[in-house]
């Protein structure tokens, strides 16, 4: 009567053991699992800094509030979303972003000239960003590119565009993507 018991004993650990390949197959990142890795679908936790050419910082969070993203859902830039496809928690990488993988080139359509006097005067300056609507109703953000003795050059060009990007990035998280 033993015999059986035994049996049924290794017919359990049998179980459990293919339960425990089966979740760490599955990416289960717990006591010895497999970390998850960056996939479309998950939900990707980063920390990063973005540089210019020139070195200068652009944009940051190393030291505040980590960004959270949906990878595959195009939240990023493509480049950086592409060179983070299969990185795991805790990998850092650098990342070089070309302007057509980043806010891609300078469109020379993208420039109106206005007469200057639909501009405030303390904002007719090279560089100074302004706020405005159009016919639509959408909120558009152009800066001033040239001031003219008449007239005003906005450019309506994302202010990266035509810039080659630096990113470093961390991934600090990995999960399955919440559904709503």
């Amino acid at each position: 009567m033993r015999r059986p018991y035994v049996f049924q004993s290794l017919c359990g650990w049998a179980t459990i053991l293919f339960l425990a390949a089966a979740c760490a197959s599955a990416g289960d990142t717990k006591k010895g699992g497999a970390p998850m890795t960056v996939s479309n679908g998950k939900q990707v936790t980063l920390e990063y800094t973005l540089k210019l050419d020139d070195q200068s910082v652009v944009d940051t969070n190393v030291g505040g509030e980590p960004i959270k993203l949906t990878q595959g859902n195009h939240e990023i830039v493509p480049g950086l979303e592409k060179a983070l496809d299969g990185m795991t928690v805790g990998e850092k990488k650098k990342v070089t972003v070309a302007p057509p993988e980043g806010y891609g080139s300078v469109d020379p359509t993208a420039f109106q000239e206005v007469d200057r006097k639909m501009v405030p005067t303390d904002a007719q300056k090279v560089g100074a960003q302004l706020e405005g609507k159009t016919s639509d109703g959408r909120t558009v953000y152009p800066r001033i590119s040239e001031v003219k003795h008449k007239t005003i050059v906005l450019d309506f060009n994302h202010p990266l565009a035509g810039k080659t990007l630096y990113f470093d990035v961390k991934v600090l998280d990995v999960a399955q993507a919440v559904t709503k």
